[in-house]
């Protein structure tokens, strides 16, 4: 048994918890669970724990359904709203999955992500990310289908802006500190009800786990505070929708290998090379960034995501953004991906980004110049004319360009591509099919 391993039965032990829930996550990105007893986890240590792969979603078919949840010791946390009196109940860990003969699951996305993490390490490179997740309060969640009530009426970075949960961002950001997880900067985001929370820096793989993790706290410690939280992309109509722009590096041991002070955009080859692939795949990305059928109400001209695949130094209206707050910091030189929304799967949205990246510094891509101007006010013509590449406007149109993807389909694995296209073209048609309100409301008297 290694360390990791003894210091999390000598803390059940210690802290006398009680149930250990063991998380993973399926191919669309939710939060799976079971709970053992402390006293089961030695032995969940050795062998994991065998369970039907076929009752999750892209798993596994029914005549090879048993697969094995393998607790990863390192991920260890315990759960602070899970007490009472300064007795903590509850703690947990991430699962890796395996297949009875203990060979990885090619279902499980921490695989997904582990392979593209791997194939950078082979390269030298370790990927970090640093993401900006953004979410709405609301009072209720509606299931008639009734439009939601935000939580606040307050806007950008405003102060005085929590009418029904108050405490809510000091509290989500307690809870997320005392589970490892460092938050770096917090604010009111445009619109009612709308919030902003910035996780610190962390390797990939590491930071996807903090994700989820995430979008589990900030729904339990919104039930405490009287209200809910949803990552849903575009809850209204009017408003800006919820995206989780990421910031990725590559570090070369110490090194940032997107940095070169005598650049013009202090960006190294490495970092053009990495960028130019992110931008020339952008299309192939999309459905895995903006899984959902909602995701693209999100993804239209003015309403602060990007519609074409471009990047800039300062420039927000870009797809990709080159921030420079930190002139002359070598550590700071970074790309922002604007693209995805707080709903995606995180294990594969980052495996795919990084993909493209990698590709585009072994295959040498040409980095296009960047977008000076406002992308958004420009019209179709001279956005073509520029020579930047429109994005997908609708799922439909973002899984016909995934599905001829090499690119993806070798970064996600067979398995997984292959599930992930058939559920997103069911939920498609499963959405063209609906007759809406506006529709009702616009046709009926025809």
């Amino acid at each position: 048994m290694d360390r990791q391993q003894q210091f999390v039965l000598r803390t059940l032990e210690e802290r006398d918890i009680r149930f250990v829930r063991l998380w993973f996550t399926d191919v669309l990105g939710y939060l799976k669970s079971m709970v053992v007893a402390p006293a089961e986890l030695e032995g969940a240590f050795n062998e994991g724990i065998g369970f039907d792969g076929s009752a999750i979603e892209g798993f596994a078919r029914v005549f090879e359904s048993d697969m094995v949840a393998k607790p990863d010791p390192a991920t260890f946390q315990v759960l602070p709203w899970e007490a009472d009196q300064g007795r903590v109940y509850s703690a947990r860990m991430f699962c890796d999955i395996t297949m009875p003969d203990g060979t990885p699951s090619w279902a499980d996305p921490r695989h997904v992500l582990r392979r593209v993490m791997g194939e950078a390490a082979s390269m030298g490179f370790t990927c970090y990310v640093h993401p900006e997740i953004e979410f709405f309060l609301l009072k209720t969640l509606p299931d008639d289908g009734s439009a939601p009530e935000p939580a606040d009426q307050g806007g950008f970075f405003d102060q005085a802006s929590h009418d029904a949960a108050p405490h809510f961002r000091r509290r989500a950001i307690e809870s997320l500190e005392s589970m490892g997880i460092s938050v770096e900067f917090s604010h009111h985001e445009g619109a009612p009800g709308q919030q902003e929370i910035d996780l610190r820096f962390a390797d990939a793989l590491t930071m996807a786990d903090n994700i989820m993790s995430f979008r589990y706290v900030v729904k339990e410690v919104a039930i405490t505070q009287g209200v809910r939280a949803s990552f849903m992309p575009k809850p209204f109509v009017d408003q800006p929708g919820s995206a989780m722009h990421t910031h990725f590096s590559l570090f070369d041991g110490e090194r940032n290998a997107f940095y070169d002070p005598d650049d013009q955009y202090q960006m190294s080859a490495t970092g053009k090379a990495f960028l130019a692939g992110v931008l020339r795949h952008a299309p192939e990305i999309t459905a895995v960034s903006c899984q959902w059928v909602n995701s693209y109400k999100r993804l239209v001209v003015g309403d602060e995501a990007p519609t074409t695949a471009s990047w800039g130094q300062a420039n927000r209206s870009a797809m990709v953004r080159v921030p420079n707050y930190s002139p002359g910091k070598a550590s700071s030189q970074r790309l922002e991906f604007r693209l995805p929304d707080s709903a995606c799967n995180p294990y594969l949205m980052f495996a795919s980004v990084i993909a493209a990246g990698l590709k585009g510094i072994r295959e040498n891509y040409e980095l296009p110049a960047p977008a000076e101007d406002d992308v958004w006010s420009m019209s179709e013509g001279e956005r073509r004319a520029l020579g930047y590449q429109r994005l997908p406007t609708s799922l439909e149109q973002a899984l016909s360009i995934m599905e001829s993807s090499d690119l993806i389909a070798e970064t996600l694995g067979e398995h997984v591509f292959d599930f992930f296209l058939r559920n997103k073209r069911a939920e498609w048609e499963a959405y063209r099919r609906q007759v809406t309100p506006q529709e009702l409301r616009r046709y009926l008297s025809l």
